[in-house]
């Protein structure tokens, strides 16, 4: 099932609906949400995926786990997805909220084989069994840290997402304070109070992960120097504390000929 629509297709009687899309560069799919769990896997490119609670980065060969009814938007940056649509009921262990996971080469395999399929599939033969290894897998997975929270107020949440969209190393929190007309102390504790962290730590992860992205197209030297780090091995220390993994892995030099990152350890 290929560049099909799920509305098209959500009413099967199947537990597991796959679907491959093929995404222009730079696409954004606006606010909408499924009524069936979603596996979003991009096979290539990078997507940025946001809720009402965070903002969760999905570097390539990695996928991002959607509660069902989760209200979402997806911005694909040369995206090439394959996509598990889910009955909610058959995954109690899915996370309430998103995450990104790793895809070793067995998933990965299982999600190419899967977009093959037939809407009306075959339950009980190869193509079921292959429907319910994939939830095998996809249980197995661990969750990595890609991802910010964001807060609840709507005054803070706005502040957090157009920095977001232009990361800007000069913000302080005394600007961010005086545009919520409070002193730079409230507005500190109340901004830790709602996302665990202070402005200054969340801006700062906030800029990683704008990193990803442009390292698609960029040097580790380049989005250092974006991202205002004195020097690419400051920029690589922190990005490799961040994530687990150096910068240098999300090049498309790190990747091997501009293909995918097919390492999935640090």
């Amino acid at each position: 099932m290929k560049n099909v629509s799920l509305d098209d297709i959500d009413h099967v009687d199947r537990v597991v609906l796959p679907i491959g899309t093929d995404y222009p560069p730079g696409h954004l799919l606006d606010w909408h949400q499924h009524r069936r769990a979603q596996f979003l896997y991009g096979a290539t490119g990078v997507m940025v995926v946001d809720t009402a609670e965070g903002t969760w980065t999905v570097p390539p060969e990695r996928a991002v786990l959607i509660p069902a009814a989760t209200q979402h938007r997806v911005r694909m940056l040369g995206v090439s997805t394959r996509s598990l649509y889910i009955e909610p009921d058959a995954v109690p262990w899915w996370p309430a909220t998103c995450t990104v996971v790793d895809v070793p080469p067995l998933l990965r395999e299982l999600l190419l084989s899967a977009v093959e399929f037939e809407v009306d599939y075959g339950p009980s033969g190869r193509e079921g069994c292959i429907a319910a290894l994939l939830l095998h897998e996809i249980a197995a997975r661990a969750p990595l840290p890609f991802h910010v929270a964001l807060p609840p107020s709507p005054d803070l949440a706005q502040l957090c997402r157009a920095y977001l969209a232009t990361p800007d190393v000069g913000v302080t929190n005394a600007a961010w304070a005086a545009r919520t007309a409070m002193s730079e102390r409230a507005f500190t504790r109340r901004f830790r109070s709602e996302t665990g962290d202070s402005p200054a730590v969340w801006r700062a992860r906030a800029r990683l992960l704008a990193a990803v992205p442009w390292l698609r197209d960029g040097t580790v030297s380049e989005v250092a120097g974006r991202l205002g780090y004195a020097s690419p091995a400051a920029f690589t220390a922190a990005f490799t504390r961040a994530f687990g993994l150096p910068p240098s892995r999300f090049t498309s030099r790190g990747r091997g000929d501009g293909g995918p990152d097919l390492g999935h350890q640090p």
